[in-house]
């Protein structure tokens, strides 16, 4: 069955992080850290972005606000999920606060990562 939300992350260590909280039947596509505008309309039509809810989770870096700002031209109706700036990355900002960030943007997530 095709997701109709899709998650896009910088790196396969942030996927890895945030599958195990997803409920959701929801795609993670990793960039693999910036990406040219070619790339991204491959994305767009590799995935069918158009016609999907799109999500946005970079981490609170140069890297990851670059990443964010490209993507917001590009995807211009995205959603963007933001993490705190004290944990820089995805890969390393709790299981909570990720899963709380998820649940605000109405991706269901596994209750036991609520739980601080």
């Amino acid at each position: 069955m095709d997701s109709e939300k899709v998650i896009i992350v910088e790196g396969k260590s942030d996927k890895k992080k945030i599958e195990p909280l997803i409920r959701d039947s929801v795609e993670i596509i990793c960039t693999n850290g910036t990406v040219s505008a070619q790339k991204i309309e491959e994305l767009v039509d590799e995935f069918d972005l158009d016609n999907k809810d799109v999500y946005i989770l970079a981490d609170a870096d140069y890297a990851g606000e670059k990443l964010r700002k490209q993507l917001k031209r590009e995807l211009p109706n995205a959603n963007h999920i933001y993490i705190d700036k004290v944990y820089r990355e995805v890969a390393t900002t709790p299981e909570y606060q990720l899963a709380t960030a998820l649940l605000s943007k109405n991706i269901n997530v596994d209750p036991k990562f609520l739980i601080k």
